[in-house]
């Protein structure tokens, strides 16, 4: 059987000696990760995600002249099939809200533990939605906070159908809302003692159903609709 490819990393910082040592360390997981290239701007990342068209961009928010969270749709044009985890030291709720809106996949924090980055990168290219757990209480907060002040709140994901309840199966109903708590698949699968694949299957019919685009905003509309608990 053929071992499946590296997952291929665009790095994006402009810190040389943190980008240098984030380099190093991704490479001593070199069987299934490969940095493709680095860039220390958002112009040298644009450029450098057109060229390599990578799995994954990891990208700092405190670049020269622009911040990551506004480079991030251009990057996203360039390399549309990429997926965007944010490295960052903020912990603004607001730069976290921002960049899950923008189309980050993830957001964690520099502090990570080597292991968890990488399990983190894993997750993001499987299609799951990644936020530091520091950060998770932020995020609700600042979900519920939308929802309680609709007329000030930017929309995060496209207008649902009338009545989008209607179409959610109870099961599909219980996803959502450990969904909206930032629970893994793992975890959800562990909760509701049903099997991995079948709550991917799930989360697809979920997002499919109610026209939306990520994990990320199925918890915003958890918590618009009163499924966040």
């Amino acid at each position: 059987m053929t071992a499946p490819s590296p997952i291929r990393v665009l790095v994006v910082d402009d810190h040389t000696l943190f980008r240098r040592g984030l380099i190093a360390l991704l490479s001593l997981h070199d069987e299934e990760l490969h940095v493709a290239g680095e860039a220390g701007n958002a112009g040298e990342a644009q450029r450098r995600a057109t060229e390599l068209q990578p799995d994954l961009i990891l990208l700092d928010n405190h670049l020269p002249g622009v911040r990551g969270i506004d480079a991030l749709p251009t990057l996203l044009q360039a390399a549309p099939k990429a997926r965007v985890l944010m490295l960052t030291v903020s912990e603004d709720e607001d730069d976290l809200a921002d960049a899950l809106k923008a189309g980050a996949s993830g957001y964690v924090l520099k502090t990570i533990e080597g292991d968890a980055l990488v399990e983190a990168i894993r997750r993001c290219v499987a299609g799951e939605s990644v936020v530091s757990p520091e950060l998770t209480g932020k995020l609700i907060g600042a979900l519920r906070a939308a929802a309680a002040a609709p007329e000030a709140a930017a929309p995060a994901a496209p207008p649902p159908p009338a009545d989008p309840l209607a179409v959610l199966s109870p099961r599909e109903r219980e996803i959502v809302q450990h969904l909206a708590a930032g629970l893994s698949n793992k975890e959800i699968a562990r909760r509701l003692d049903i099997a991995e694949t079948t709550v991917k299957i799930h989360v697809q019919h979920v997002l499919r159903k109610l026209d939306l685009k990520s994990r990320v905003q199925a918890a915003v509309f958890a918590v618009g609709s009163g499924l966040g608990g």
